[in-house]
């Protein structure tokens, strides 16, 4: 009866308990219903060697969430040959999204399809991994005949790039040759002026006397222009053709002058002329400091008579000794002779001055520092601005992008290391200038489950440096990220490093990141002159792109 009692006391408190359970098992099915879930497939296990496979991952999520696949080659050892567009399908508040990878192996064996991170709202799904055996082609040893395979073979760089700068820097010169010959060495033809300048004294007198005559200045009124230019061809031609002092004397000094030579017989002129032309220079000697303003007559008749002058001045004059006209013809040849010099110191000059202020421009906008070096070059900024190579080293493979392709390196165990590593293989490139270099290195070690000791690779490494005479050794520590999410440990610090360019210790930096797994390990290392921009972008890049796989 007790037992009867209890039983029906029990259902009786689960029945008016039921609505809460009920409620809680919707919640519990509400939330159920809103966690995202994920599923793989793959269309087939076995391939033969560059046959694809088809991995499928399919999530379902509600509308507001964010999904981040895997992208490039995360599904090491096997290749990715395709990522296809991600398909969407919308059904009321949920989404189902499916993402196909094509992928494949050119090596038989049997291989792991590693786990893939996929990203939901920022909290990464770890997905499951398979085995993918890849079979070997069969191949009729009796009617083809099998060769080994091929050693390495080193193939030298291109000079592709050396003889375009040398076709630019003869395209320059050309370019600069042919001003040079155009603005300095061709023969231009001459300007007005410049044939009225090389005319002799007494025919350039009287054209220049024409061109005053067939001038406006007296019809503008402007007298005093008209016997400035008057005054000033007569003692041109005086001081030229008479070999007179007249530019820098005065009116009476002038005329003093002049009746000396007739006097001494040099200069055969009459009294009369020579009074003619006294009073026409202190006629132009009113004008221009007296403002005085004689009539046009006066002015027209004072030209004419100057012209008189000029012509009774070069009849007056001795003919010219074979010496003076040699003497005539070296000035003209001398005169020339500073023209073209003239010339050419300008065109020096301008150039110059382009240069400078080109320079200047870009030194401003740029940087000095910067253009010097893309002048003279510099070893690590032609790296920095040459073509990248993203690929993968080694086996568990560590992928990175680096302006030179990593060459292997011949590694020798020595006895004691070959009991706990099992293959070691390590690529490199070293700066033939400086103290720029970058390397990896993969280990497997004997030991399957064997972890990782970081503390003991950083000693060796670091025992390395100091091996080839590094001094004064920094050392920092911290956590290491990679864009897909594999954490490490990123080991960096300064020192001061020897380099076969250097006789005396440089200040470098260097930068270490380990990472690994139960029976592996890998690390990358780079080194780099402190003070060296280029090579700190180089380095920084590098670790923005460095990738990994920890599962052997």
């Amino acid at each position: 009866m007790y037992n009867t009692c209890m039983i029906k006391k029990g259902i009786s408190n689960l029945w008016r308990s039921m609505p809460m359970f009920v409620f809680l098992l919707f919640i519990i099915q509400s939330f159920a219903q809103e966690r995202p879930t994920i599923s793989t497939e793959i269309d087939t296990t076995y391939i033969k060697i560059g046959e694809q496979v088809y991995w499928t991952v399919t999530v379902d999520i509600d509308t507001t969430s964010t999904v981040i696949f895997p992208e490039g080659q995360t599904f090491s050892p096997l290749e990715t040959v395709e990522a296809f567009a991600t398909d969407t399908t919308r059904k009321k508040d949920r989404l189902t999204l499916q993402k196909i990878y094509a992928l494949t192996q050119f090596d038989s064996g049997a291989y792991k399809l590693p786990s893939q991170r996929i990203e939901i709202n920022g909290t990464g799904f770890m997905t499951d991994s398979m085995l993918i055996n890849v079979a070997t082609i069969p191949v009729d040893t009796l009617n083809q005949k099998m060769y080994d395979i091929k050693p390495l073979i080193n193939v030298e760089k291109s000079n592709i790039e050396f003889w375009k700068y040398v076709l630019l820097g003869i395209l320059i010169l050309l370019v600069l040759g042919a001003l040079f010959y155009w603005f300095v060495l061709r023969k231009k033809p001459l300007t007005e002026e410049e044939k009225v300048a090389l005319l002799p004294p007494y025919d350039r007198a009287l054209l220049e006397l024409k061109r005053l005559e067939n001038s406006k200045y007296l019809i503008q009124d402007e007298y005093k222009q008209y016997y400035s230019e008057l005054t000033s061809i007569v003692r041109s031609y005086l001081e030229e053709d008479a070999h007179v002092t007249a530019l820098e004397s005065t009116t009476g000094q002038l005329i003093e002058k002049l009746e000396l030579l007739k006097d001494a017989g040099e200069l055969k002129l009459d009294d009369d002329t020579i009074k003619q032309f006294q009073q026409i220079l202190q006629t132009a000697d009113l004008v221009k400091f007296a403002k005085n303003k004689p009539s046009t007559l006066v002015a027209e008749q004072d030209r004419k008579m100057v012209e008189q002058i000029v012509v009774k001045t070069h009849d007056a004059l001795p003919e010219p000794s074979e010496d003076e006209l040699l003497e005539q013809a070296e000035y003209q040849e001398e005169l020339e002779r500073k023209a073209k010099k003239k010339k050419i110191m300008v065109a020096i000059v301008s150039v110059i001055a382009f240069i400078l202020i080109g320079t200047t421009i870009a030194g401003v906008k740029y940087g000095f520092g910067y253009l010097k070096d893309s002048v003279f070059g510099h070893p690590t900024k032609e790296l920095l601005e040459g073509e990248w190579v993203r690929s993968s080293y080694g086996f568990p493979p560590v992928q990175l992008e680096t302006p030179q392709v990593l060459v292997r390196q011949e590694v020798k165990l020595p006895p004691e290391a070959k009991a706990a590593i099992a293959d070691i293989q390590a690529f490199g490139y070293t700066s033939p200038i400086g103290l720029f270099s970058v390397g990896t290195t993969s280990i497997t070690l004997n030991q399957q489950d064997a972890e990782p000791d970081f503390e003991k690779t950083v000693e060796q490494i670091l025992s390395n440096f100091e091996g080839q005479g590094a001094k004064n050794i920094i050392t920092k520590q911290e956590e290491f990220s990679t864009i897909s999410g594999v954490k490490g440990v990123k080991v960096y610090g300064s020192g001061e490093f020897l380099t076969p360019n250097f006789k005396e210790l440089i200040d470098g930096k260097y930068a270490v990141l380990l990472f690994g797994g139960k029976g592996f390990q890998q690390y990358v290392i780079l080194t780099w002159l402190e003070d060296d921009t280029y090579a700190q972008e180089i380095v920084d890049r590098i670790l923005a792109s460095v990738e990994v796989k920890t599962e052997s």
